[in-house]
């Protein structure tokens, strides 16, 4: 019965002469089927963007930092072509997720009603949150991972004798890498 009340409105909306309505509905239907199915497609490129995510380790970060540095400082009035080299502190840190677990155990033995003795015992223990990759291989969830910090710079340049030159540079990189000036060197 309820077919019934369905394909009588859809013909009662069909049966007039009318095709722009027909024309309407036509496209309005288009347009729903056309967002139901690009839900399917977006979720599946989301997921290919998360595996794709490309970890830097401290020599490519190093590179990156040098490279960016020489076109900057090149640029300078006065510097000329400039080689850089960056020192850092340490390598790349990862983070990992982790999961910790706590256990309180409190342990009482009784006499005759009274307590003689009373033992509590406090355990914890860190686990690190593991994923399965595709083929089947476990390993730790990342979480961020840190850059190493810079420790310091030296800047060889042909304008790396003149003292505005060298001011102009130093003032670049202290700004560029957030280090005081004790940490860098221009020479020429």
């Amino acid at each position: 019965m309820q077919e019934e009340g369905k394909t009588g409105v859809l013909q009662k909306i069909f049966s007039g002469n009318d095709r722009y309505r027909k024309i309407v509905i036509i496209v309005g239907l288009a347009g729903i089927a056309l967002i139901f199915f690009s839900g399917f497609f977006k979720t599946e490129e989301k997921a290919e963007e998360i595996e794709e995510i490309p970890l830097q380790t401290a020599e490519e970060y190093t590179q990156q930092l040098e490279n960016n540095l020489t076109e900057i400082l090149s640029s300078i009035e006065g510097a000329g072509p400039a080689k850089v080299m960056v020192t850092l502190e340490n390598g790349t840190e990862t983070k990992y997720a982790t999961e910790e677990v706590h256990n309180n155990e409190e342990t009482r033995e009784e006499q005759n009603g009274q307590t003689t003795r009373t033992q509590q015992s406090n355990d914890s223990q860190i686990q690190y949150i593991t994923v399965r990759d595709a083929d089947g291989t476990e390993r730790a969830l990342a979480l961020t991972e840190i850059q190493p910090k810079v420790k310091g710079v030296v800047v060889v340049c042909p304008g790396g004798e003149d003292p505005v030159v060298q001011q102009r540079i130093i003032h670049a990189v202290t700004t560029a890498l957030n280090l005081s000036s004790q940490h860098v060197c221009v020479t020429k």
